[in-house]
């Protein structure tokens, strides 16, 4: 595997989704080079959990098989996303006397250690310790305190866990299908990575993905994550609503989603039928589309709402200048974006990955595969600007490195 090679590992619910990239340089600095990508459809998940490990290894293996023959390379290494109801999140604070003249390096270190170092249960992990805020002297709302005078130093930081069990289950998976994790990243984190501007982070934006079986919500403002939660419902319960409203299979209504789904139903001619499978063997009756479409929109409306009173129960609402983003499958759907404007009461866009892009950046300008590429750029930022393209994990330059790429 070069060492310039990243790969995007999104095991979903319904869809695993590969993406393989080269990060080079150029005359506007350091790009992502999309290669290949991979699609398949999951076998073995349910609410991003494993529950049938060699299904979930088959379709990891078919993913990552089609991106590499795309991408005409092969990797060992994949970054990976892990979310869902056993994610947590807490907040922390730690406080240490600086030791020179001013803030160095080492302070701030020190600073963030004394935050981490919280009780957390055997059965978990840490994924992220994300900076929330630095305190100098009681001054708050300091970014980077690096260089500044005092005497005091003060750190708020927002730690997210995961549950060991579940991760572990994931390596396995990705074990056998011949790769390695290089690291687990949290979806949404990843996701806003790809379909979430700066500055939408710093004036306020509601990241939600619509997945298979699960909704992420990731709230940020000031340029960091301040609210996280996941609702169990998703793609697959509006599919679940289409297969009894329409007295047909599961994959039928998936099909029937897919190619006639609207999720606003003003959007569809009233007049308008389509041709669904019958009662009989071998039979077909014509459906009118603004049936589906009401269906679809009823049930995802509902599953908006419920993301909108999470936003306005953890005090964010009327704080998001830039509205809300959408990703995932969902959010592909025709009419989602009226819907959530109307759940949420703010703009609302789909988010498609496309910005610092180069190679086959059509072919992942889908909100489906936000989640993937996230993950792929959340590769291509651990690795060093030289013309060898050197892990940052290499070498003391490099572990400080990383660990700076991990705080700020």
């Amino acid at each position: 595997m070069r060492p310039n090679l990243v790969a995007g590992l999104d095991i979903g619910s319904t869809k695993t989704c590969a993406v393989i990239a080269e990060v080079v340089t150029g005359p506007k600095g350091r790009r992502l080079k999309i290669l290949g990508i991979g699609q398949a459809r999951t076998v073995g998940m349910r609410r991003e959990v494993v529950t049938d490990i060699e299904g979930t290894t088959e379709s990891v293996r078919t993913a990552m098989k089609e991106a590499e023959l795309m991408a005409g390379v092969s990797v060992e290494r994949v970054y990976t996303g892990v979310a869902g109801e056993y994610i947590h999140a807490r907040s922390s604070h730690g406080v240490v006397a600086v030791s020179g003249d001013e803030i160095s390096i080492a302070d701030v270190k020190r600073v963030q250690e004394v935050a981490r170092a919280v009780v957390v249960p055997a059965d978990r992990e840490v994924l992220h310790v994300l900076p929330q805020e630095y305190i100098v002297d009681h001054q708050r709302g300091i970014r980077d305190p690096i260089g500044m005078a005092g005497t005091r130093l003060e750190a708020e930081v927002y730690i997210i866990t995961s549950s060991i069990t579940a991760t572990q289950n994931l390596r396995k998976a990705v074990s056998r299908a011949g790769y390695r994790i290089e690291r687990t990243i949290h979806e949404p984190l990843a996701t806003s990575r790809a379909a979430v501007t700066d500055d939408e982070k710093d004036v306020g934006v509601a990241l939600v993905d619509l997945g298979g079986s699960t909704t992420e919500l990731a709230i940020f403002r000031d340029g960091k994550m301040r609210h996280l939660c996941s609702i169990p419902w998703g793609g697959g319960t509006v599919t679940n609503d289409l297969a009894k409203g329409l007295s047909i299979t599961y994959a039928h209504a998936e099909i029937a989603k897919e190619k006639h789904g609207v999720a606003y139903a003003q959007l569809v001619d009233p007049r308008a039928t389509v041709e669904l499978p019958g009662p009989g063997p071998g039979t077909t009756r014509e459906v009118a589309r603004e049936l589906i479409a009401h269906i679809i929109e009823q049930r995802l409306d509902e599953i908006l709402s419920l993301v909108g009173r999470e936003i306005e129960n953890a005090g964010e609402l009327g704080k998001l200048g830039a509205g809300a983003v959408l990703t995932g499958g969902g959010a592909g759907l025709e009419g989602a974006v009226e819907v959530a404007q109307h759940a949420f009461g703010m703009p609302v866009r789909v988010g498609i990955p496309g910005e610092g892009l180069t190679g086959l950046a059509d072919s992942v300008r889908r909100p489906q595969f936000a989640t993937a590429t996230g993950l792929a750029l959340f590769a291509g930022d651990q690795l060093t600007d030289t013309a060898f393209g050197k892990r940052l994990s290499h070498g003391v330059i490099g572990r400080v490195g990383a660990w700076l790429k991990e705080f700020f």
